[in-house]
């Protein structure tokens, strides 16, 4: 009977071990999930990249202005810096949160870098340089 009860306060013992262990590995993880992130998931994070990488590489002065005004309207819905996008464009100051159009000629070709340093790999920063040509691609 003594050894019965000897199994039964161990059992106890270790099934009470593993529930702590599996509770500090799922606190673990929320914490490491919570740091790691900006608040959005990976599925928002894409959603909110695709609206910029379709500006990525060479475009026209037309598809530039479209990219400003996307970033202006980002970043007036926002109070939060963290979710700001940054954009340098030729003749105008870099790192500016808000952007103009001017300079930008419609028939001219841009180059456009997105910057994926954001918290879970947002876009944080557009840089925009002229190539100097008038011809396509």
């Amino acid at each position: 009977m003594e050894n019965a009860s000897k199994a039964l306060i161990i059992a106890g013992a270790i099934l009470l071990a593993i529930l702590l262990i599996s509770l500090g590995i799922m606190i673990f993880q929320q914490a490491q999930d919570t740091v790691s992130s900006s608040g959005m998931s990976k599925a928002e994070v894409q959603t909110f990249n695709n609206t910029y990488t379709k500006y990525e590489g060479k475009q026209r002065g037309v598809m530039i202005k479209s990219l400003i005004q996307e970033v202006l309207a980002n970043n007036n819905a926002t109070e939060d810096e963290s979710q700001k996008i940054k954009m340098t464009l030729p003749g105008q100051a870099a790192n500016n949160y808000q952007p103009t159009t001017t300079g930008i000629e419609n028939n001219t070709y841009y180059d456009v870098e997105l910057s994926y340093e954001g918290a879970g790999g947002r876009i944080d920063s557009i840089t925009v340089k002229e190539t100097g040509t008038t011809t396509g691609p």
